[in-house]
């Protein structure tokens, strides 16, 4: 059976109107799905639910999604972040802007090791905003510095978005993990190169230079970062030498942080027990969504909605490039109103097999898609990370976090423009390191 293009557009505007009027993502995507097969196929049809459900669920490589959160919360709690914001501010306090490079470097090494934005927007916040209070810089631009290096979360590897992506499409984590190193290293420059331009154009947002650390001392702080980089060695040493599968590496890199957090005397039961609960909460949240997002994939494919939206793009004679620029658009706006899984849940399925049809590298797409979805958590009213930080801040207005993102997002625009132009960012690693 085949459905029409006007029947799945109305159902894509269903979906996102109930996502509006706040109705939650799993509920929203059930509804779609329930709607869908009742309408086309029968009551009959949902007794397969428990089935696909099952299946879906027990894919291998999601059992990696938890253990990165738990990654990053015995890292949290057994202060290897204080320590490391700490050690990276001594030898990039001195650049114009001083401090706020802190957070985007701080922020590009923990997401390094926790693969979640919102993870890192709580922990950044929480160790910089007490630095910042008497140092007089403009509070926008801490703030918007602070949101832009936790939206590197999902894009360094190992983001959780792109485990998330592979379940849906089923590609290569090792190739997507490649894929994003070049355009994570250029997005960093750019939201650097950001804070040096307007430290230089408006140095009365800018608080004092820090003073003058010898190198000596810089070089022996260096030791407050072995724990977070012994833990991104073992991530991506043990899958790129394929001693260890991406779930696996998840495990080790675990323990490894058990290690850090014993070394740190902040190991004990009740940390461990914060740790835990905190794992459950969001992997509760994150798994559900993605259950129904695979109950989505399997109406959509009985639907036949993939060979039908392929075939009316590639009737609109757009080159890739065009189609690209159009998707960006698109997941502009809808980065307005919506988070980082809805965004990718609710329009891989669909977007996915397009992109295949038009032979753009299913990697490449990934990474531009990460990208995107990252995009949309500096987006205000919406975007997640800016409340996480207004809400570690407890004060002001969240005006003022939404102010500060403006040049961060500029720079996100800027990102997106070179990967489209230049797909080689995104390919030339992983074509190298995973040839045959």
């Amino acid at each position: 059976m085949t459905i029409s293009l006007a029947a799945v557009s109305i159902g894509f505007a269903g979906m996102l109107l109930l996502l509006f009027l706040g109705l939650h993502v799993a509920t929203t995507m059930f509804v779609a799905t329930f709607t869908a097969i009742l309408v086309y196929f029968g009551p009959q049809m949902m007794a397969i639910y428990g089935t696909q459900l099952w299946s879906a669920m027990e894919d291998y490589i999601l059992l990696s999604i938890p253990l990165y959160i738990l990654l990053g919360e015995i890292l949290v709690r057994s202060g290897a972040t204080d320590k490391m914001y700490s050690s990276i501010a001594l030898w990039l306090g001195r650049l114009p802007g001083g401090l706020l490079h802190t957070n985007i470097g701080a922020s590009a090494l923990f997401s390094a090791v926790s693969g979640s934005s919102v993870s890192t927007a709580a922990t950044i916040a929480t160790v910089a905003l007490p630095s910042f209070r008497k140092r007089g810089f403009d509070d926008r631009m801490v703030l918007g510095s602070i949101a832009a290096g936790a939206s590197l979360g999902n894009l360094i590897p190992p983001g959780i978005a792109f485990i998330v992506y592979a379940a849906l499409t089923n590609a290569s984590v090792g190739q997507l993990y490649a894929g994003a190193i070049i355009p994570s290293v250029v997005m960093v420059v750019l939201f650097m190169g950001t804070i040096i331009a307007i430290a230089l154009l408006r140095p009365d947002l800018m608080g004092p230079r820090e003073p003058h650390v010898g190198l000596s001392v810089r070089i022996r702080r260096l030791a407050d970062l072995t724990g977070p980089l012994v833990v991104f060695a073992v991530i991506m040493g043990s899958i790129y030498t394929g001693w260890a599968t991406v779930t696996e590496s998840a495990a080790l890199s675990v323990i490894v942080a058990l290690v850090v957090a014993a070394a740190n005397r902040t190991l004990s039961i009740r940390m461990l027990h914060e740790c835990f609960v905190a794992t459950a909460n969001l992997t509760a949240i994150t798994m559900l969504i993605l259950a129904v997002a695979f109950f989505l994939n399997f109406a959509l494919g009985s639907l036949n909605v993939t060979q039908a939206l392929s075939g009316f793009v590639a009737g609109l004679g757009r080159t890739p490039t065009e189609l690209m620029w159009i998707l960006a658009a698109f997941y502009v706006l809808l980065g307005i109103f919506f988070e980082t899984l809805p965004m990718m849940v609710g329009t891989v399925p669909i977007v996915f097999p397009i992109i295949v049809a038009m032979g753009i590298d299913p990697v490449w797409f990934g990474v531009f898609i990460v990208l995107m979805c990252e995009l949309s958590l500096l987006s205000p009213p919406v975007g997640m990370t800016l409340y996480v930080i207004q809400a570690v801040r407890r004060e002001g207005n969240i005006k003022e976090v939404f102010l500060g993102t403006f040049p961060f997002v500029a720079a996100m625009v800027l990102m997106t423009a070179l990967l489209i132009h230049f797909p080689w960012m995104a390919t030339e690693l992983p074509k190298r390191m995973f040839a045959p």
